[in-house]
């Protein structure tokens, strides 16, 4: 799997998640696991920020 691919991945499990989240009483381990993706998500990202700037394409 790519690194697009991944960062697609990651988008749809977090509306995913954000989606089935209770408004009242969130087990922690739901929001362990939206933080998880968050950060890598973020790390992905900022990986492909790094990248576009060396090289000067996507």
């Amino acid at each position: 799997m790519n690194r697009a691919e991944r960062v697609a991945e990651l988008e749809r499990r977090i509306a995913d998640l954000r989606a089935r989240l209770p408004r009242h009483s969130v087990p922690p381990a739901m929001l362990q696991e939206l933080e998880d993706m968050e950060e890598e998500l973020e790390q992905l990202i900022g990986e492909s920020e790094e990248v576009e700037s060396e090289t000067g394409r996507p």
